[in-house]
């Protein structure tokens, strides 16, 4: 919703028939900072908000001839973001349940205190500055990591990021579990962003990439001398990390030597740099991710179990993109866009068919998988419109590829195609065939032969 930058003040709307309760819930609205427009209808409401954007209303649900219940979705169809609160001298359990249905944000029977008018109007500007932050967010994340989408259609996201939400609000240790390209990193950004670190570091470590003594090195430093190579000093990550979060990339990979040092730092948040006695602390929250199987690691003798315990206090699960697929196509039309703009290009767009088959394939390399494949077309495609041909061939191999000039494709399939595209989009077999310069007989001939 919109709002003026660093202001307090909620703009409320307050729709009641009666003059006496607009004046009066007017006066105690300003007390507690609202900037406040009254209207005596609903069509007086409507001009209000067309006029002005509110964060609040408070709505009556008898106005004069006019039913509350009526007013709202039209309320909502203008400003879809406004929280609108119901009240009414005539509650009952029905008439809740049908505006909360209409989509009211919260229900007062009259008669009402200034305390709840207080409360609801603190709860409104709570909500206010958790827009404001989402927003913020997904502004970041547009550029930063595209493959984000805190507005997904997947029930299984959208509990994801419940879950990350509440997660945020503790500095508990998390596991993020998922297939790799699930979006593990980037999820891990979300909740350091949501935490009250934000303003902190947010430290990478990638425990596969790096042999045991690096990756200690990385980890918690090393002192001069400690190794060959090591010419001085050197912090590691949680010392980097102080006060925000440090995310540790598939953690299921980390060395069983290693495995105790991180145990004891979660525990007590102390370490010692490696070639050092000296005992350092660290505030830093710990927040893990993994594709493997961690519970056969455990039986296997790979992996310690307490440590396992320590770093699954909250345990995210992301679903593959497989078993999201209301996610595929707004991701595409998504990484379409930010990488078309990164190249200064504009307009570009999937075709239909470049869009049924990727609902038709599986992606196995999940989210990673389609921003790769969508990176790739959008800088090699020369059209604006992208077609399937743009992706590569196990993505076609999937969906029938309809022949391209400059294709592997015999003439003749050619020429059905462009025969099938002209006649598609003209009216009449003349209007046609003045297009492709022959005969209308001719085209009658070749419409038969080609089915």
């Amino acid at each position: 919703m919109s709002t003026a930058p660093n202001s307090n003040r909620l703009r409320v709307l307050v729709v009641d028939d009666e003059k006496n309760i607009r004046q009066t819930l007017s006066v105690f609205l300003e007390k507690v900072d609202c900037d406040v427009e009254v209207a005596a209808s609903g069509e007086a409401a409507l001009a209000a908000l067309a006029r002005k954007p509110m964060d609040l209303a408070f709505l009556d649900l008898r106005l004069g001839s006019e039913r509350g219940q009526d007013v709202i979705p039209r309320l909502l169809a203008l400003a879809p973001e406004l929280l609108i609160v119901v009240f009414t001298a005539y509650a009952t359990v029905e008439t809740a349940v049908e505006t909360l249905k209409r989509g009211a944000w919260d229900y007062l029977p009259k008669p009402y205190t200034p305390e709840q008018i207080r409360q609801i109007v603190s709860r409104a500007r709570e909500r206010r500055a958790l827009a404001q932050r989402v927003s913020e967010l997904e502004s970041q994340l547009a550029s930063a990591a595209p493959e984000l989408d805190l507005t997904s259609q997947s029930p299984a996201m959208r509990q994801v990021f419940d879950l990350i939400g509440r997660a945020a609000k503790s500095s508990v240790q998390v596991l993020f579990r998922g297939e790799t390209g699930t979006g593990k990193t980037a999820l891990a950004r979300v909740l350091h962003a949501e935490s009250a670190r934000r303003d902190h570091p947010f430290a990478v470590v990638n425990c596969p990439t790096l042999s045991e003594e690096l990756l200690a090195s990385e980890l918690f430093g090393h002192a001069r001398g400690a190794f060959t190579g090591a010419v001085k000093d050197q912090p590691g990550r949680v010392d980097a990390a102080h006060g925000g979060t440090l995310f540790l990339d598939e953690i299921g990979e980390i060395p069983s030597a290693l495995q105790a040092k991180l145990l004891r730092f979660i525990q007590d948040k102390q370490f010692e740099r490696i070639g050092e006695n000296e005992t350092r602390t660290a505030d830093v929250r710990i927040v893990a991710a993994t594709n493997r199987d961690i519970e056969a690691d455990i039986k296997a003798g790979h992996f310690r179990e307490d440590l396992f315990y320590r770093l699954n206090v909250v345990e995210i699960r992301i679903p593959p993109l497989r078993e999201r697929p209301e996610d595929i196509l707004p991701l595409a039309r998504r990484f379409v866009a930010f990488f078309a703009a990164s190249i200064g290009h504009r307009g570009v767009e999937l075709s239909k068919e470049a869009e049924a088959m990727m609902m038709a394939y599986r992606w196995p390399g999940n989210v990673r998988e389609l921003r790769n494949a969508v990176e790739r077309a959008v800088i090699l495609w020369p059209a604006e419109v992208i077609g399937p041909e743009a992706f590569p061939d196990r993505l076609a191999s999937t969906f029938p590829v309809r022949p391209f000039v400059g294709g592997d494709f015999p003439v003749e399939e050619i020429e059905r195609e462009h025969i099938l595209r002209v006649t598609g989009r003209t009216e009449t077999l003349e209007q046609a065939a003045e297009i492709l310069k022959i005969d209308t007989s001719t085209l009658w001939r070749k419409r038969k032969r080609y089915e």
